[in-house]
């Protein structure tokens, strides 16, 4: 069973979107989970990460803009993306870390343009 990601789409730079991503209890309930993403012609790069006990972490470059949470009652992890910019249109995706390669999914595609 995948990984699925969901609620992306076309948003304007500034505005805001708010991504979720469903896994099965016991991965979740047992890992520590991130988001990823990747632009056309660039590598996946790592988004954010929350740990089992709630502690999160973010790249500098989206630190302050991106906020990851988790909610055991419903196995999923959220990322809330706020004042989005065009260099962060990519397809995101949701995974373990480590990441446990056999469940990366289609991610779910943001687009920040006017």
């Amino acid at each position: 069973v995948q990984l699925q990601a969901s609620g992306g789409g076309l948003v304007q730079p500034g505005g805001s979107l708010r991504l979720s991503c469903v896994a099965s209890g016991t991965f979740f309930s047992t890992r520590n989970m991130a988001w990823y993403r990747q632009a056309p012609g660039k590598q996946r790069e790592l988004v954010a990460v929350i740990t089992v006990g709630g502690q999160s972490n973010y790249p500098d470059y989206v630190k302050g803009r991106f906020t990851i949470s988790r909610d055991y009652a419903k196995n999923t992890v959220y990322l809330q993306m706020n004042n989005l910019k065009p260099e962060d249109t990519a397809v995101y995706y949701c995974n373990s870390v480590p990441v446990a390669i056999s469940l990366w999914g289609p991610g779910t595609l943001v687009t920040v343009s006017s």
